[in-house]
C-alpha cells in the first residue's frame, strides 16, 4: 500500500513540474502475502525533462532533449530504461542507466513533425518490467527555413480591353512548408514587383486586378506582371518567393470600319457576264475575330441595278461583281457609293461609334468585240404540214452591236436538223422547207442558227428556233385494231357482236367525230350501228346470217368530219360458231365441216402416228447409210497404196494474199522467153487455135468423156480466167511424175504442143492414167 501511494506521489511531482504524456496504466499484484485484487489501475511515475526539438539545430551532439525517471529507481543501478519505437537507436538513445534521451542528428519539421515513442523501466539483472511501457510524443519545433513558393505559376490570363479599374484578373497562390500555427513563419504577404501601374495586387488573398481604366489591345497587348510572396508578415527577416503572371488583353468591339481611301476605280470589259468579279474592297478595323466581320452594300439604286457586293469568306473584304450584262454602247461608266458596316456591335461601346464607313467607287465599262445578237433570245415559228419544198416558215434577224452596218452570215447547225428538213437564206436569214413535212411523223423541230460576222468569223452566236408543225386533215380514220369476232349460229336477231373503234391520226380539232356506215340493203347479213362517240356496234340483223364454211367479211365506211372530209373502207371478220349453252364455242363451221367428211379426232391421230412411224424409219435408214459410208472411207484411207488424195478445202481465190505466199508457188519455167513470134495474151481467150493431135482412146467412156471436159473448158470464151498463168501456182519440181494438172494437156503457148511425157515408163501404178492421156497401150502379158 506504501508504495503505491509512494507512486502516485511521484508522479504528482513529475506533472507538476513537466506534464503527463501518457495514459494510466495497470498496477502490480499486492506485495507477497498480503490478499487483493490482482488488478488496479494507477499512473506512472515518469519525470520528463523535455518535451519538444528544435529542427535544424546545429549544437553539439548528440544533443539532451529530456529525462525519464521512475520512483520504482531508487538509485541503486538496479534499474534500466529502454526505449522503442519512431527513430528510437537512430534519431534518438537512450541512457539506460540515468534514462536520459538524446537526440543524434538535426531534424526537419518538414519531412516529420513528431515522432511517437514507448518507454519502459525493467530490471537490469532480470529484465523483468518494473512498470508497463508507455507512450509518449517528441514534437520537432519549427523554424522559419522554407521561403513561400507559387506551385501554380507562372500563370496566364486573361481579361478585356478597357475594363474598369478593379476588374479581377487572376488569383495566385503561394504555399510555405513552415508550420502556420508556430509563429509568422506561414504568414504570407503579396506585393507587385513588375507590372504598375497597370495592374496591382490584394496582400493577404493574391488576387490581381486592374489598376487603370481604358487599357487598349490595340496599344499594347501583353503584359507581364511579377507577383511577389513573403512570409513573416512581410517583416524584415522574412523568405520571399515571386512568380510571373502575363496577362492578355482580349478584343472587344470598339473601333469603327475606315476605308484606307475614299474614291476606289475599276474597270470590266463589257462582255464580263454576271458574277465576273470587278474588284475587292476593304475596310480596316484593328480588330479581332467577330469584332472586325463587316458587311458591305451598294447605297446608291443606279450602282446596284448593274453591281452587287457581297463579303468573301472570311468576313474582311467586299467582292464587287457583275449583276446583269453590261453594254458598252448603252453606258460607259458607273458611279455611286459603298458602305462597311460591322455585323456585332457592342452596345456599351457605342459612344466610340459609329460603326460604318462610305467609300465612292467608279466602275469603267470597256468596249470589246462583241457577236452578233439576235433581236429575240429564242424564236417560235410556224408552218402547216404537206407544204410544198421552200415554203416560207420565217426570218430570224441579227445585228452586229460594235458596228451595225457589218453584214452577218446566218447557217443551220447540222446535228439541229439531221433530216434537212429546212433552209436558211444566209444573207437574209429567212427559213424556207427543204422538204414536206408531216406532222403525225414528227410535230416539233429545234433547230440552232448561227450568226456569223462576215468580218470575223470568231464572232458568232447562236440561238434556238422552235418549228411547230401544224395539222392538216390529211389521214382518213381508219379502225383502232383488227377486229375477228365470231356470232353464235342461235344468237338472236338484234344481238350485240362487237363493238368497233376508230383512229384518227390527225389532230384532235380534225378528229373529233368520225361516221361509221356498214352494208346497206335487205341482202346484208349484218348491220352497223353508229354510237356517234368515235364508236360503232356490229350487230346481228332480225333476218340470222346462213351458216357458211368460211367467215363473213363485213365492210365498213369510215369517214371524219375535216376539211376536206376523208374517208377510208374497213372490213371486219365474223364467223359464225356453234357454241355451248353458256355462250362459249364449241366449233366454228370450217370444223364442223371437217367431222361431217368423216375426219374424226381419232383418225386424225392415227393419220399423224403413221406419218411419224414413216419418218423415223426414214431417219433410221438414213443414218445406217451414212455410217456404212463412214467406215468405208476409212478403210479407203488406209489402203497405203492410193496416191490420189481428194481436198475438200477450197481456198480463197486469186484475191487472197493473206493464206500463204503466192510467189512460192509461181512455176519458174512460166517466166522463160516466149518462143519467136507476136506475144500471146494469156489474160484472153485466144482467137486462133491449132487442132489438138486425136489421142488413141483408153476405156472408151472415160477418155472421150474427160476429153469432152478438156476441150469444153479450153474453147468457152465466157469461162474466165482463160487458163492465165497467174491463176494456177507451181506444184513443186524435182518429181520424176511433173505435174498432173490436166490443164497443160491443152495448147500451149504459141500453139505448138509439147513433147509427149514417157508415162510408160512410170510403172504399173500409173498404166491407167498413160492409158487415160493417150499413150501406148502396153504388150499384153
Amino acid at each position: 500500500m506504501w508504495g503505491l501511494v509512494r507512486l502516485l506521489l511521484a508522479w504528482l511531482g513529475g506533472w507538476g513540474c513537466m506534464g503527463r504524456l501518457a495514459a494510466p496504466a495497470r498496477a502490480w499484484a499486492g506485495s507477497r502475502g498480503h490478499p487483493g485484487p490482482a488488478l488496479l489501475r494507477t499512473r506512472r511515475s515518469w519525470v520528463w525533462n523535455q518535451f519538444f526539438v528544435i529542427e535544424e539545430y546545429a549544437g553539439p551532439e548528440p544533443v539532451l532533449i529530456g529525462k525519464l525517471h521512475s520512483d520504482v529507481d531508487r538509485g541503486e543501478g538496479r534499474t534500466k530504461y529502454l526505449l522503442t519505437g519512431e527513430g528510437a537507436g537512430t534519431v534518438f538513445v537512450i541512457d539506460e542507466a540515468t534514462g536520459n534521451i538524446h537526440v543524434t542528428k538535426s531534424l526537419d519539421r518538414e519531412e516529420k513533425a513528431q515522432y511517437v515513442l514507448l518507454a519502459q523501466a525493467v530490471d537490469r539483472a532480470s529484465n523483468r518490467p518494473l512498470e508497463p511501457p508507455s507512450e509518449f510524443i517528441i514534437k520537432v519545433q519549427d523554424i522559419n527555413d522554407n521561403p513561400p513558393i507559387f506551385p501554380l505559376g507562372p500563370y496566364h490570363a486573361t481579361v478585356p480591353e478597357m475594363s474598369n479599374v478593379g476588374t479581377s484578373v487572376i488569383q495566385v497562390t503561394a504555399h510555405d512548408a513552415d508550420d502556420p500555427s508556430y509563429g509568422n513563419s506561414a504568414k504570407l504577404v503579396y506585393t507587385v514587383l513588375d507590372g504598375l501601374p497597370f495592374f496591382s495586387v490584394d496582400p493577404q488573398t493574391g488576387v490581381v486586378r486592374t489598376a487603370i481604366p481604358n487599357m487598349d489591345r490595340e496599344t499594347q497587348e501583353e503584359f507581364l506582371v511579377v507577383i511577389q510572396a513573403k512570409d513573416m508578415g512581410g517583416h524584415m527577416g522574412g523568405l520571399s518567393g515571386s512568380t510571373t503572371v502575363t496577362v492578355t488583353l482580349s478584343d472587344v468591339n470598339d473601333n469603327p470600319p475606315k476605308f484606307p481611301q475614299s474614291l476606289y476605280q475599276f474597270s470590266v470589259v463589257e462582255t464580263a457576264g454576271p458574277g465576273t468579279l470587278v474588284g475587292r474592297l476593304r475596310a480596316q478595323d484593328p480588330d479581332l475575330g467577330d469584332n472586325a466581320l463587316m458587311a458591305y452594300s451598294i447605297l446608291d439604286g443606279e450602282g446596284s441595278e448593274a453591281f452587287s457586293i457581297s463579303t468573301d469568306s472570311q468576313g474582311r473584304d467586299g467582292l464587287l461583281t457583275v449583276r446583269k450584262p453590261l453594254d458598252f454602247e448603252s453606258r460607259r461608266s458607273y458611279s455611286f457609293r459603298v458602305e462597311a458596316t460591322n455585323t456585332l456591335i457592342d452596345p456599351a461601346y457605342l459612344r466610340r461609334g459609329p460603326f460604318k464607313d462610305v467609300a465612292s467607287v467608279r466602275v469603267v465599262v470597256q468596249d470589246a468585240p462583241e457577236p452578233p445578237a439576235f433581236t429575240q433570245a429564242a424564236y417560235h415559228l410556224t408552218v402547216p404540214e404537206n407544204k410544198a419544198p421552200g415554203t416560207l416558215v420565217g426570218q430570224i434577224s441579227a445585228a452586229d452591236l460594235d458596228s451595225p452596218a457589218s453584214p452577218i452570215r446566218y447557217s443551220i447547225l447540222p446535228h439541229s436538223d439531221p433530216e434537212r428538213c429546212f433552209s436558211i437564206q444566209p444573207e437574209e436569214g429567212t427559213i424556207h422547207t427543204a422538204a414536206p413535212l408531216d406532222r403525225e411523223a414528227r410535230v416539233w423541230h429545234n433547230l440552232t442558227v448561227l450568226a456569223t460576222e462576215l468580218d470575223s468569223s470568231a464572232q458568232a452566236s447562236r440561238v434556238q428556233v422552235t418549228i411547230q408543225t401544224l395539222d392538216e386533215n390529211d389521214n382518213a380514220p381508219q379502225l383502232a385494231e383488227p377486229y375477228d369476232t365470231f356470232v353464235c349460229d342461235s344468237a338472236a336477231p338484234g344481238q350485240l357482236i362487237q363493238v368497233i373503234r376508230a383512229l384518227d391520226r390527225d389532230e384532235a380539232g380534225n378528229s373529233s367525230h368520225v361516221s361509221f356506215q356498214g352494208p346497206l340493203g335487205p341482202d346484208a347479213n349484218f348491220t352497223v350501228r353508229d354510237n356517234r362517240d368515235g364508236s360503232a356496234s356490229l350487230l346481228l340483223p332480225s333476218r340470222p346470217a346462213p351458216p357458211r364454211q368460211a367467215p363473213y367479211l363485213v365492210p365498213i365506211e369510215l369517214w371524219d368530219w375535216g376539211q376536206p372530209a376523208l374517208s377510208s373502207t374497213a372490213t371486219v371478220t365474223v364467223s359464225v360458231c356453234r357454241c355451248q349453252p353458256d355462250g362459249s364455242v364449241a366449233s366454228c363451221w370450217p370444223e364442223a365441216h371437217l367431222s361431217a367428211a368423216g375426219l374424226s379426232t381419232g383418225a386424225l391421230l392415227a393419220i399423224i402416228t403413221c406419218v411419224g412411224a414413216l419418218l423415223a424409219l426414214v431417219v433410221l435408214f438414213v443414218a445406217l447409210r451414212r455410217q456404212k459410208q463412214e467406215a468405208l472411207m476409212v478403210l479407203e484411207e488406209e489402203d497405203v497404196r492410193e496416191n490420189i488424195i481428194t481436198y475438200d478445202d477450197e481456198g480463197g481465190g486469186e484475191e487472197d494474199t493473206e493464206a500463204f505466199d503466192i510467189t512460192a508457188l509461181q512455176n519458174p519455167d512460166g517466166a522463160a522467153p516466149q518462143a519467136p513470134g507476136p506475144p500471146v495474151r494469156r489474160d484472153v481467150l485466144p482467137r486462133a487455135r491449132v487442132s489438138r493431135q486425136p489421142r488413141p482412146p483408153g476405156p472408151a467412156d472415160v477418155a472421150q468423156l474427160l476429153a469432152l471436159r478438156l476441150r469444153e473448158a479450153d474453147e468457152d470464151p465466157s469461162v474466165p480466167p482463160y487458163d492465165s498463168v497467174q491463176v494456177y501456182g507451181y506444184e513443186g519440181r524435182g518429181s520424176s511424175c511433173g505435174s498432173l494438172s490436166s490443164l497443160g494437156s491443152g495448147s500451149e503457148a504459141g500453139g505448138v504442143p509439147g513433147p509427149a511425157e514417157p508415162l510408160d515408163d512410170w510403172g504399173p501404178l500409173f498404166r491407167t492414167l498413160a492409158e487415160l492421156y493417150g499413150a501406148k497401150e502396153p504388150p499384153a502379158p
